[in-house]
């Protein structure tokens, strides 16, 4: 029986719980290469700042996947369950691990221009280059 209280998730085999205490609706989308590789296309990721419970920790693993971040997943069913800032320690997770957040809103594009051109949105939303991403999380190395 699970501990956790407040907002849960879970991977799709259930081995691994998630509690959080906030979840930002202001969401972002990622366009990166690694992002797109990761899941298949841009990453729509809520911020979870750094109050984040884990059960299953065992099967959790995470991958250094940039000089500033990290990624974790489940290994038993692979579900994507977070991207972990190194500097802070802060936690952006899967939008679509929280399907009853309510008052979601697309608040910023990340890597605009390594978006492809078979896919685009009508948000309008501010918007950061590859070059833009690099310099803005460079103090978070």
């Amino acid at each position: 029986m699970s501990k956790l209280t407040g907002n849960i998730a879970t991977c799709l085999c259930g081995s691994v719980k998630i509690r959080v205490t906030e979840i930002n609706p202001k969401y972002t989308v990622c366009h990166c290469s690694s992002c797109r590789k990761w899941g298949g296309g841009p990453l729509f990721m809520v911020q979870c700042g750094t109050d984040v419970e884990f059960e299953g920790d065992d099967v959790i693993k995470e991958f250094d996947s940039s000089a500033w971040a990290s990624r974790g997943f489940c290994s038993n069913c692979g579900t994507h369950l977070f991207s972990r800032f190194k500097k802070n320690g802060s936690y952006n997770m899967p939008v679509g691990l929280f399907p009853n957040t309510k008052n979601l809103e697309m608040s910023m594009q990340y890597f605009i221009d390594l978006k492809p051109s078979y896919y685009c949105f009508a948000n309008d939303t501010p918007e950061m280059t590859e070059a833009e991403i690099y310099t803005h999380f460079a103090s978070e190395v």
